[in-house]
C-alpha cells in the first residue's frame, strides 16, 4: 500500500495517505474540501531503506514490539 502525498486546492495543506486499491481520498483533514491535487513523491534512496528499516527495528526491539518480526528475528527468552 503506497502512501501519497496530496495538496488542498482550497487551503494549500500538504498531507499523505495511506491509500489501499479499492480506498481515494476524500477530504482534506484540515478544511474538508475534496479539490485535492495528488503530488509527486520522492521514494527513500536505497542506500538509505536499509538504515532505516534497522533503526526502526532496534527501536521497537528496545520497547518490546516485535510483531512485524518473522519467528527467526524475535529474540529467544
Amino acid at each position: 500500500m503506497p502512501i501519497y502525498d496530496y495538496r488542498c486546492l482550497d487551503c494549500n495543506a500538504v498531507f499523505d495517505k495511506l491509500v489501499m486499491r479499492s480506498s481515494t481520498v476524500v477530504a482534506c483533514p484540515k478544511c474538508g474540501s475534496s479539490d485535492l491535487e495528488k503530488l509527486i513523491s520522492k521514494p527513500a534512496p536505497a542506500s538509505q531503506t536499509a538504515e532505516i528499516v534497522r533503526g526502526a527495528r532496534a527501536q521497537a526491539a528496545k520497547e518490546g514490539h516485535f510483531s512485524n518480526y518473522k519467528s527467526s528475528e524475535k529474540p529467544r527468552s
